[in-house]
Protein backbone atom coordinates (compact mmCIF):
# COMPACT_ATOMS: atom_id res chain seq x y z
CA UNK A 1 0.00 0.00 0.00
CA UNK A 2 1.49 3.51 -1.47
CA UNK A 3 1.86 5.72 1.65
CA UNK A 4 0.33 8.74 2.04
CA UNK A 5 1.56 11.47 1.69
CA UNK A 6 3.92 9.98 -0.18
CA UNK A 7 7.77 12.17 0.66
CA UNK A 8 10.05 12.68 -2.61
CA UNK A 9 13.52 13.63 -1.35
CA UNK A 10 15.16 15.63 -4.23
CA UNK A 11 19.22 13.75 -3.76
CA UNK A 12 20.92 15.49 -6.42
CA UNK A 13 21.13 19.09 -7.97
CA UNK A 14 17.54 19.65 -9.85
CA UNK A 15 16.17 23.40 -10.44
CA UNK A 16 13.37 24.72 -8.60
CA UNK A 17 10.88 24.60 -11.33
CA UNK A 18 11.29 21.30 -11.71
CA UNK A 19 10.93 20.37 -8.18
CA UNK A 20 7.52 22.27 -8.16
CA UNK A 21 6.45 20.15 -10.76
CA UNK A 22 6.87 17.25 -9.04
CA UNK A 23 5.08 19.27 -5.97
CA UNK A 24 2.40 19.92 -8.20
CA UNK A 25 2.02 16.30 -9.28
CA UNK A 26 -0.69 15.13 -7.04
CA UNK A 27 -1.82 16.52 -3.60
CA UNK A 28 -0.58 13.74 -1.72
CA UNK A 29 3.27 14.04 -2.90
CA UNK A 30 5.02 16.52 -0.26
CA UNK A 31 8.99 17.34 -1.73
CA UNK A 32 11.55 17.30 0.60
CA UNK A 33 13.54 19.78 -1.74
CA UNK A 34 16.37 22.48 -0.01
CA UNK A 35 18.50 23.48 -2.98
CA UNK A 36 20.73 25.10 -0.37
CA UNK A 37 22.30 21.43 0.68
CA UNK A 38 22.82 20.24 -2.73
CA UNK A 39 25.44 20.50 -4.28
CA UNK A 40 26.22 22.91 -7.00
CA UNK A 41 25.83 22.01 -10.68
CA UNK A 42 28.90 22.57 -13.12
CA UNK A 43 26.49 23.13 -15.82
CA UNK A 44 23.10 22.63 -17.16
CA UNK A 45 21.55 19.09 -15.89
CA UNK A 46 25.12 18.21 -13.86
CA UNK A 47 23.43 15.55 -11.56
CA UNK A 48 27.07 15.75 -9.03
CA UNK A 49 28.22 19.30 -8.94
CA UNK A 50 30.55 20.58 -6.30
CA UNK A 51 29.82 19.43 -2.96
CA UNK A 52 29.12 22.33 -0.52
CA UNK A 53 30.62 23.60 2.35
CA UNK A 54 28.06 22.46 5.02
CA UNK A 55 27.93 22.99 8.76
CA UNK A 56 27.05 21.04 11.35
CA UNK A 57 23.73 22.26 11.64
CA UNK A 58 22.95 22.06 7.76
CA UNK A 59 24.54 18.16 7.44
CA UNK A 60 21.69 17.58 10.47
CA UNK A 61 18.97 19.20 7.95
CA UNK A 62 20.21 16.83 5.23
CA UNK A 63 19.89 13.54 8.13
CA UNK A 64 16.82 14.42 8.85
CA UNK A 65 15.36 15.01 4.96
CA UNK A 66 16.56 11.78 4.17
CA UNK A 67 14.83 10.23 7.55
CA UNK A 68 11.36 10.97 6.02
CA UNK A 69 11.93 9.98 1.83
CA UNK A 70 9.86 7.14 0.80
CA UNK A 71 11.00 8.43 -2.98
CA UNK A 72 14.60 9.52 -3.67
CA UNK A 73 14.45 11.48 -7.48
CA UNK A 74 18.20 10.29 -7.79
CA UNK A 75 20.98 8.80 -5.25
CA UNK A 76 21.92 10.63 -2.12
CA UNK A 77 24.55 13.09 -3.39
CA UNK A 78 26.94 12.83 0.09
CA UNK A 79 26.56 8.90 0.95
CA UNK A 80 24.52 6.85 -2.37
CA UNK A 81 25.89 3.62 -0.63
CA UNK A 82 24.01 4.01 3.06
CA UNK A 83 20.83 5.17 1.25
CA UNK A 84 19.07 2.07 2.83
CA UNK A 85 19.97 2.81 6.34
CA UNK A 86 20.39 6.28 6.20
CA UNK A 87 16.31 6.65 4.64
CA UNK A 88 14.69 4.02 7.14
CA UNK A 89 11.66 4.35 5.10
CA UNK A 90 13.19 4.42 1.40
CA UNK A 91 11.15 2.43 -1.38
CA UNK A 92 11.59 3.32 -4.62
CA UNK A 93 14.55 5.57 -6.22
CA UNK A 94 14.56 7.14 -9.64
CA UNK A 95 17.80 7.67 -11.54
CA UNK A 96 18.91 10.39 -13.53
CA UNK A 97 21.18 7.59 -15.48
CA UNK A 98 20.05 4.81 -17.88
CA UNK A 99 23.14 2.27 -17.06
CA UNK A 100 23.16 2.11 -13.07
CA UNK A 101 23.93 -1.23 -13.06
CA UNK A 102 27.86 -1.32 -12.07
CA UNK A 103 26.99 1.89 -9.36
CA UNK A 104 24.73 -0.54 -7.72
CA UNK A 105 27.10 -2.91 -7.40
CA UNK A 106 29.89 -1.21 -6.25
CA UNK A 107 27.92 0.54 -3.72
CA UNK A 108 26.29 -2.43 -2.44
CA UNK A 109 22.76 -1.32 -2.89
CA UNK A 110 21.58 -4.19 -5.42
CA UNK A 111 21.22 -6.08 -2.74
CA UNK A 112 19.08 -3.79 -0.69
CA UNK A 113 15.20 -4.01 -0.78
CA UNK A 114 14.80 -0.98 -3.05
CA UNK A 115 13.07 -0.69 -6.23
CA UNK A 116 15.14 1.04 -8.55
CA UNK A 117 14.31 3.07 -12.07
CA UNK A 118 16.15 4.74 -14.28
CA UNK A 119 16.45 6.95 -16.83
CA UNK A 120 16.66 4.77 -20.34
CA UNK A 121 15.16 6.00 -23.40
CA UNK A 122 16.34 9.71 -21.79
CA UNK A 123 19.41 10.02 -23.75
CA UNK A 124 18.41 8.02 -26.45
CA UNK A 125 18.34 11.07 -28.59
CA UNK A 126 21.76 12.81 -27.93
CA UNK A 127 23.61 9.82 -27.82
CA UNK A 128 21.96 8.55 -31.02
CA UNK A 129 22.97 11.94 -32.77
CA UNK A 130 26.48 11.48 -31.32
CA UNK A 131 27.07 8.20 -32.77
CA UNK A 132 25.80 9.68 -36.37
CA UNK A 133 27.72 12.63 -35.69
CA UNK A 134 30.81 9.82 -35.50
CA UNK A 135 30.22 8.24 -38.82
CA UNK A 136 29.68 11.88 -40.22
CA UNK A 137 32.84 13.09 -39.22
CA UNK A 138 35.17 10.10 -40.60
CA UNK A 139 33.07 9.62 -43.90
CA UNK A 140 33.73 14.01 -44.64
CA UNK A 141 37.20 13.62 -43.74
CA UNK A 142 36.95 15.49 -40.03
CA UNK A 143 40.43 14.89 -38.91
CA UNK A 144 42.49 15.62 -42.53
CA UNK A 145 39.84 18.82 -42.97
CA UNK A 146 41.07 19.80 -39.21
CA UNK A 147 44.99 19.62 -40.05
CA UNK A 148 44.31 21.67 -43.03
CA UNK A 149 42.55 24.40 -41.48
CA UNK A 150 45.17 24.73 -38.93
CA UNK A 151 47.99 24.83 -41.36
CA UNK A 152 45.55 26.97 -43.77
CA UNK A 153 45.89 24.50 -46.50
CA UNK A 154 43.37 24.56 -49.14
CA UNK A 155 43.59 21.12 -51.22
CA UNK A 156 40.41 19.88 -53.13
CA UNK A 157 39.66 16.24 -52.09
CA UNK A 158 36.97 13.65 -52.58
CA UNK A 159 35.18 12.17 -49.17
CA UNK A 160 33.04 9.68 -48.78
CA UNK A 161 29.45 9.64 -47.73
CA UNK A 162 27.43 8.05 -44.88
CA UNK A 163 24.71 6.51 -47.12
CA UNK A 164 24.88 2.96 -48.48
CA UNK A 165 27.48 2.25 -45.99
CA UNK A 166 26.57 -0.76 -43.17
CA UNK A 167 27.02 -0.66 -39.17
CA UNK A 168 26.34 -3.30 -36.93
CA UNK A 169 24.40 -1.97 -33.94
CA UNK A 170 24.95 -3.84 -30.89
CA UNK A 171 21.95 -3.02 -28.25
CA UNK A 172 18.77 -2.65 -28.95
CA UNK A 173 17.38 -1.25 -25.87
CA UNK A 174 16.23 2.41 -26.15
CA UNK A 175 19.36 4.21 -27.45
CA UNK A 176 20.14 1.46 -30.09
CA UNK A 177 16.01 2.05 -31.25
CA UNK A 178 17.51 5.66 -31.70
CA UNK A 179 20.71 4.97 -33.17
CA UNK A 180 18.76 2.45 -35.47
CA UNK A 181 16.18 4.93 -36.68
CA UNK A 182 18.74 7.94 -37.07
CA UNK A 183 21.43 5.68 -38.98
CA UNK A 184 18.62 4.28 -40.98
CA UNK A 185 17.37 8.24 -41.36
CA UNK A 186 20.75 9.18 -42.83
CA UNK A 187 20.77 6.06 -45.39
CA UNK A 188 22.89 2.91 -43.60
CA UNK A 189 21.98 0.14 -43.32
CA UNK A 190 21.67 -1.36 -39.96
CA UNK A 191 22.39 -4.49 -38.40
CA UNK A 192 21.12 -4.59 -35.20
CA UNK A 193 22.85 -7.53 -32.28
CA UNK A 194 20.76 -8.09 -29.29
CA UNK A 195 20.24 -10.47 -26.88
CA UNK A 196 20.40 -13.96 -27.71
CA UNK A 197 16.72 -15.85 -27.50
CA UNK A 198 15.09 -12.52 -28.13
CA UNK A 199 13.23 -11.62 -31.05
CA UNK A 200 13.38 -7.90 -32.20
CA UNK A 201 11.12 -5.64 -34.52
CA UNK A 202 13.21 -2.11 -33.91
CA UNK A 203 12.29 0.44 -37.14
CA UNK A 204 15.34 1.12 -38.68
CA UNK A 205 17.22 -2.14 -38.05
CA UNK A 206 17.59 -4.10 -41.55
CA UNK A 207 18.80 -7.16 -40.04
CA UNK A 208 19.41 -9.03 -37.03
CA UNK A 209 21.94 -11.23 -34.91
CA UNK A 210 22.36 -12.32 -31.70
CA UNK A 211 25.06 -10.56 -29.50
CA UNK A 212 26.90 -13.74 -29.43
CA UNK A 213 27.30 -14.26 -33.25
CA UNK A 214 28.71 -10.52 -34.58
CA UNK A 215 31.60 -12.16 -35.31
CA UNK A 216 29.89 -13.39 -38.33
CA UNK A 217 28.70 -10.19 -39.24
CA UNK A 218 32.03 -7.76 -38.22
CA UNK A 219 33.69 -8.62 -41.82
CA UNK A 220 31.26 -6.94 -43.74
CA UNK A 221 30.86 -3.56 -41.99
CA UNK A 222 31.42 0.01 -42.39
CA UNK A 223 31.30 0.96 -38.58
CA UNK A 224 30.45 -0.80 -35.20
CA UNK A 225 28.01 1.23 -33.00
CA UNK A 226 28.43 0.08 -29.28
CA UNK A 227 24.90 1.03 -27.30
CA UNK A 228 24.33 -2.22 -25.07
CA UNK A 229 24.31 -1.97 -20.74
CA UNK A 230 27.60 -3.03 -19.14
CA UNK A 231 26.54 -6.27 -18.19
CA UNK A 232 28.77 -9.48 -17.16
CA UNK A 233 27.53 -10.70 -20.97
CA UNK A 234 28.84 -7.55 -22.55
CA UNK A 235 32.18 -6.91 -20.56
CA UNK A 236 34.58 -6.79 -23.18
CA UNK A 237 32.50 -8.17 -25.85
CA UNK A 238 34.92 -6.54 -28.12
CA UNK A 239 38.39 -7.53 -27.79
CA UNK A 240 41.18 -7.66 -30.26
CA UNK A 241 39.71 -10.75 -32.73
CA UNK A 242 36.62 -8.93 -33.31
CA UNK A 243 38.44 -5.48 -33.96
CA UNK A 244 40.63 -7.32 -36.60
CA UNK A 245 37.79 -8.99 -38.43
CA UNK A 246 36.66 -5.31 -39.38
CA UNK A 247 37.67 -4.03 -42.41
CA UNK A 248 40.55 -1.77 -43.12
CA UNK A 249 39.48 1.79 -42.30
CA UNK A 250 36.37 0.76 -40.07
CA UNK A 251 34.74 2.97 -37.35
CA UNK A 252 34.23 2.22 -34.07
CA UNK A 253 31.55 4.49 -31.97
CA UNK A 254 30.73 3.63 -28.42
CA UNK A 255 27.95 5.15 -26.48
CA UNK A 256 27.88 2.45 -24.15
CA UNK A 257 30.47 1.98 -21.19
CA UNK A 258 34.01 2.04 -21.72
CA UNK A 259 34.53 -1.93 -20.63
CA UNK A 260 32.26 -3.22 -23.00
CA UNK A 261 35.80 -2.85 -25.70
CA UNK A 262 39.34 -3.72 -24.93
CA UNK A 263 40.71 -0.40 -25.21
CA UNK A 264 43.73 -1.43 -25.48
CA UNK A 265 43.45 -3.30 -28.81
CA UNK A 266 41.05 -0.24 -29.56
CA UNK A 267 44.16 1.74 -29.59
CA UNK A 268 46.61 -1.09 -31.38
CA UNK A 269 43.97 -0.92 -34.13
CA UNK A 270 44.03 2.39 -34.66
CA UNK A 271 47.58 3.27 -33.92
CA UNK A 272 48.38 0.30 -36.58
CA UNK A 273 45.82 2.10 -39.12
CA UNK A 274 43.73 -1.03 -39.29
CA UNK A 275 40.59 0.94 -37.91
CA UNK A 276 39.43 4.05 -39.96
CA UNK A 277 38.90 5.63 -36.63
CA UNK A 278 36.61 5.79 -33.20
CA UNK A 279 34.28 8.07 -31.84
CA UNK A 280 34.33 7.40 -27.98
CA UNK A 281 32.24 8.70 -25.10
CA UNK A 282 32.99 6.44 -22.54
CA UNK A 283 36.86 5.02 -21.37
CA UNK A 284 37.48 2.01 -19.47
CA UNK A 285 38.80 4.75 -16.85
CA UNK A 286 37.48 8.22 -16.45
CA UNK A 287 38.35 10.86 -16.66
CA UNK A 288 40.46 9.61 -19.30
CA UNK A 289 44.13 9.48 -17.95
CA UNK A 290 46.39 12.33 -19.70
CA UNK A 291 48.83 9.31 -20.39
CA UNK A 292 46.51 7.80 -22.74
CA UNK A 293 47.83 7.64 -26.37
CA UNK A 294 44.16 8.30 -27.34
CA UNK A 295 44.49 11.99 -26.33
CA UNK A 296 47.25 12.51 -29.38
CA UNK A 297 45.49 10.58 -32.13
CA UNK A 298 43.70 12.57 -34.92
CA UNK A 299 41.57 9.55 -36.03
CA UNK A 300 39.77 10.01 -32.75
CA UNK A 301 36.95 11.69 -31.70
CA UNK A 302 36.65 12.38 -27.65
CA UNK A 303 33.63 13.02 -25.57
CA UNK A 304 34.09 13.26 -21.86
CA UNK A 305 30.96 11.17 -20.79
CA UNK A 306 28.95 14.11 -21.90
CA UNK A 307 27.06 12.95 -25.25
CA UNK A 308 24.01 11.79 -23.52
CA UNK A 309 24.32 15.45 -21.19
CA UNK A 310 21.53 18.00 -23.09
CA UNK A 311 20.37 21.41 -21.50
CA UNK A 312 17.00 19.95 -21.77
CA UNK A 313 17.72 16.60 -19.71
CA UNK A 314 16.25 17.93 -16.68
CA UNK A 315 13.47 18.00 -18.15
CA UNK A 316 12.98 15.14 -19.63
CA UNK A 317 13.85 13.30 -16.68
CA UNK A 318 11.44 14.47 -14.65
CA UNK A 319 8.70 13.83 -17.41
CA UNK A 320 9.46 10.26 -16.89
CA UNK A 321 9.67 10.44 -13.29
CA UNK A 322 6.15 12.16 -12.80
CA UNK A 323 4.82 9.20 -14.92
CA UNK A 324 6.28 6.79 -12.82
CA UNK A 325 5.05 8.64 -9.56
CA UNK A 326 2.09 8.74 -10.59
CA UNK A 327 2.04 4.63 -11.48
CA UNK A 328 3.04 4.43 -8.19
CA UNK A 329 0.59 6.51 -6.32
CA UNK A 330 -1.87 4.02 -7.94
CA UNK A 331 -0.18 1.01 -7.60
CA UNK A 332 0.56 0.37 -11.48
CA UNK A 333 4.24 -1.28 -13.14
CA UNK A 334 6.81 1.41 -13.06
CA UNK A 335 9.02 2.20 -15.83
CA UNK A 336 12.68 1.42 -16.39
CA UNK A 337 12.78 -0.89 -13.77
CA UNK A 338 15.75 -2.21 -12.55
CA UNK A 339 16.51 -5.71 -12.87
CA UNK A 340 18.81 -7.19 -11.03
CA UNK A 341 19.46 -10.49 -12.69
CA UNK A 342 20.13 -8.83 -16.52
CA UNK A 343 22.22 -6.02 -14.75
CA UNK A 344 19.95 -3.09 -16.53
Amino acid sequence: MVPDPVRVLVASPLEAGQAARIEAADPRVSVLYEPGLLPVPRYPADHTGTARALSADDLGRWTALRQQADVSFDFDWQAPGDMARNCPRLRWVQATSAGIGGFLERTGLDREDVVFTTAAGVHGTPLAEFALLGLLYFAKGGPVLARWKQERHWERYAGGQVAGTRALLVGLGGTGRQAARLLAAAGVEVCGAGRPGRDYQVPGVASYVSSDQISRVLPRVDALVLACPLTPQTRGLIGARELALMPRGSVVVNISRGPVIDEDALIDGLQRGHLGGACLDVFATEPLPASSPLWGMGNVLISPHSAATVTAENELITDLFLDNLRRWLEGRPLRNVYDRAAGY
